[in-house]
């Protein structure tokens, strides 16, 4: 898969965005109120999920590729 972007790399990116948004939602919105969840638990779950897609990038460039086993 040589296109624009690597898998591994499509992941690395990605969870580092979403652990970055979740990050700023956990610190700065303790004062926000919404009606059904909290923006701090929602900082927290997209911090985890980016967390595991960093994960899944740093495996996938560990990985040798499929086509040249």
């Amino acid at each position: 898969m040589s296109q624009a972007m690597s898998k591994a790399r499509k992941n690395l990116l990605e969870g580092a965005g979403t652990f970055g948004v979740g990050l700023v939602l956990w610190l700065f919105t303790g004062d926000v109120e919404t009606p059904v969840v909290t923006l701090t638990k929602v900082g927290v779950v997209m911090m985890c999920v980016g967390a595991v897609l960093v994960l899944m990038g740093l495996a996938q460039t560990r990985r040798p590729p499929a086509g040249g086993r």
